[in-house]
């Protein structure tokens, strides 16, 4: 072989090499970053959730470390499906709560109404004084009516609302509710659901979820 062709030939094949060996690189860096991302979530104890509404997503962080009960419950909820088709029904402003000497701003949603008989048992309620989780703006908490009685309904919390934590007189049995993770990105979803036209406190009509994932 002429020496120019051998030349150009060892040439293209050294270049084709280091294109592959940085290929490689690329690909083993962006592996680790991702393996760190997952590390780092699963020290955090957080799983992160997708809740998808006609009105856009809702992304949340679920804090199984706090809060463990009160979390694997909920996901057990989005692991079988009984969100997807659920619905948001109820708003609470401050304008529409005439009874109330104490008021909340949150919106409620429920599961798909064809799961409502097949839900699982209460669970036991996980106080904000044990967590050290707060009803802030964009926390997730659970709906009940006594203390243990929590299933499947939760609430978003719209502007911070401390009368739910444990000691907040806006129950009268002065437990607060289960906080149990924090909105990360879609306040305005909620803001926006929280304003749709409503009768009393319920949404008319009520706001569609279309599924609720984990992101994995």
């Amino acid at each position: 072989m002429p020496k120019g062709i051998l030349a150009s030939t060892i040439a293209v094949f050294l270049i084709a090499v280091g294109a592959c060996a940085q290929s490689g690189d690329e690909a083993a860096q962006e592996a680790a970053e991702a393996g760190e991302d997952a590390q780092e979530s699963a020290q955090t104890g957080m799983v992160r959730v997708v809740i998808s509404t006609e009105f856009g997503d809702i992304e949340v962080d679920i804090d199984t470390e706090n809060a463990p009960g009160t979390s694997a419950n909920f996901l057990r909820y989005v692991d079988a499906g009984h969100y997807d088709g659920g619905q948001f029904h109820r708003t609470v402003t401050m304008d529409n709560q005439p009874n109330d000497t104490v008021r909340i701003e949150v919106i409620q949603a429920s599961v798909n109404e064809e799961f409502g008989e097949q839900g699982f048992d209460p669970i036991p309620m996980e106080r904000t004084s044990v967590t050290g989780l707060r009803h802030v703006d964009g926390a997730i908490s659970m709906a009940r009516g006594q203390p243990d009685s929590a299933t499947s309904s939760f609430f978003f919390c719209i502007n911070d609302q401390p009368s739910l934590d444990f000691g907040g007189n806006r129950n009268p049995d002065l437990q607060g509710f289960a906080a149990f993770g924090q909105v990360v990105s879609g306040m305005d979803v909620v803001r926006a659901i929280q304003m749709q036209p409503y009768e009393a406190q319920a949404l008319t009509p009520p706001v569609r979820i279309t599924s609720v994932r984990r992101d994995d």
